[in-house]
């Protein structure tokens, strides 16, 4: 039996907003097939994969093994088109302060977690972790996916963990709270966001539609 080609994989893996994901790219996606799958051999096959993420990541990195997905979204994502979001962001660094956890090691660096001493705003006002709500999104370098998106763009954020790249060319961009930290990172086919894309709006459904289009 020959497997049906899928354009765009949302994986599944008993975490993540993958109904709002899934919707969300739908919106965007006309024409193309978007399936929700935990089955590796669609992943592998799917032209594009896009990971979403919620929850804390020693959960994230279990449920993984559990489905026998590591290995297979840790091969998606060094070679095609892979789209993070949240913990799918975090999960390509090598190591998370939260619970000790060791990510995928595509990218250089950690995961850390917001300074509880350090979280005071401008008017010395104490920030609340997890951050959550509309921040400003600064774009530190161009890349096809910001197509249309303006700078400093209002992207929804809910996190208490930062990624901290060792090298700052994968930062694609910025958010500050209260000090800047990189909320974007892209690299050769890898384009993965802090901020929670199919929660922000037009501009999330912008960078959506630019992945789906998009030839790295």
């Amino acid at each position: 039996m020959v497997m049906q080609k899928v354009d765009i994989a949302v994986v599944d893996y008993g975490m993540g907003n993958l109904r709002s994901v899934s919707q969300a790219v739908e919106h965007v996606a006309s024409g193309k097939s978007v399936v929700v799958t935990s089955d590796a051999e669609i992943i592998n096959n799917a032209e594009r994969v896009i990971f979403p993420g919620q929850g804390a990541m020693p959960d994230c990195m279990r449920e993984l093994e559990a489905r026998g997905l590591r290995d297979v979204i840790i091969n998606v994502a060094a070679n095609k088109p892979f789209f993070g979001i949240c913990i799918g962001m975090q999960l390509l660094f090598e190591h998370s302060e939260e619970g000790d956890t060791l990510g995928f090691g595509l990218l250089k660096g950690n995961v850390e977690r917001f300074d509880a001493k350090k979280m005071f705003d401008v008017k010395g006002e104490k920030l609340k972790v997890p951050h959550m709500g509309w921040n400003q999104v600064f774009q530190t370098k161009s890349h096809p996916l910001w197509s249309g998106v303006a700078d400093a763009t209002r992207f929804y954020h809910v996190h208490s963990y930062y990624a901290a790249p060792q090298d700052n060319m994968v930062s694609a961009g910025e958010t500050e709270y209260p000090n800047r930290f990189t909320s974007a990172v892209a690299r050769d086919n890898i384009f993965a966001t802090q901020f929670h894309v199919e929660k922000s709006a037009q501009a999330g459904l912008q960078l959506l539609a630019n992945f789906i289009n998009w030839k790295p």
